[in-house]
């Protein structure tokens, strides 16, 4: 069987309405997560004047949180889902969206009130972790929040069942069950995602001079939530 490109997995194989089915066929307890971990990003957020998602897809977030703050940015390196986002956001008048690599954002320092990267974007994006949290902190101001999110263990057999409907509907490529394991999903088509614990999300933090403090939401989500403080220069 050919293998895909990992960076163009869900560029080339998941937008627009294929990424919505997605969410479609989420069984109960994955959308109990979602939920949970929605709310508690607006619980975070609502008040501020503007926010930045990373990866923001159809705009399933962006969406939900919109109502709660003054502008509400999303980007994303896929242009199909922004085309979906821009029907999808259609009654939301405060969203912007914009073409963009999360780790090469074209936005000023300090910008937003708030950066997040939710739902597992930390693996999901395909990228190397330590850049991608580099730019969501330089695109924040002194005392905004960052707020990133991956997979509780807990939750792992749920989100296994997730990904096997995903499988059998044709979104992904069967998956590669001997390899599924640890809170990694494999499919025989060259996918693999996996996730990140909550030490190693502090550790991203600590080395970027920031502290994270680490949450587990719903036994389904673990947040690495920061209120970005100012770092000293380095010295020459």
């Amino acid at each position: 069987m050919r293998r895909r490109k990992m960076g163009g997995y869900y560029r080339d194989h998941l937008v627009g309405s294929d990424l919505q089915r997605v969410y479609e066929l989420a069984n109960p307890r994955i959308r109990q997560y979602l939920r949970a971990e929605v709310e508690n990003v607006a619980s975070q957020v609502r008040g501020m004047g503007r926010i930045l998602e990373l990866g923001c897809g159809y705009g399933r977030i962006l969406g939900e949180i919109a109502p709660h703050v003054g502008r509400a940015v999303g980007i994303d390196i896929v242009s199909g889902n922004l085309r979906s986002a821009t029907s999808y956001l259609r009654d939301r008048r405060n969203c912007d969206l914009a073409l963009m690599n999360a780790v090469r954002l074209g936005f000023r320092d300090a910008q937003f009130d708030a950066t997040i990267c939710v739902q597992n974007g930390i693996s999901a994006f395909r990228v190397p972790p330590s850049p991608l949290v580099a730019e969501a902190i330089r695109a924040t101001r002194n005392g905004g929040r960052v707020l990133f999110s991956t997979y509780s263990p807990r939750i792992w057999s749920e989100r296994l069942d997730w990904f096997r409907a995903q499988a059998r509907a044709g979104l992904i490529g069967a998956l590669d069950e001997s390899q599924c394991t640890d809170g990694t999903i494999v499919c025989q088509d060259g996918l693999r995602l996996s996730t990140a614990s909550g030490d190693e999300l502090r550790r991203l933090f600590d080395d970027l001079g920031q502290r994270a403090e680490i949450r587990e939401i719903d036994g389904s989500s673990i947040f690495a939530e920061v209120t970005k403080r100012e770092t000293p220069p380095r010295s020459r």
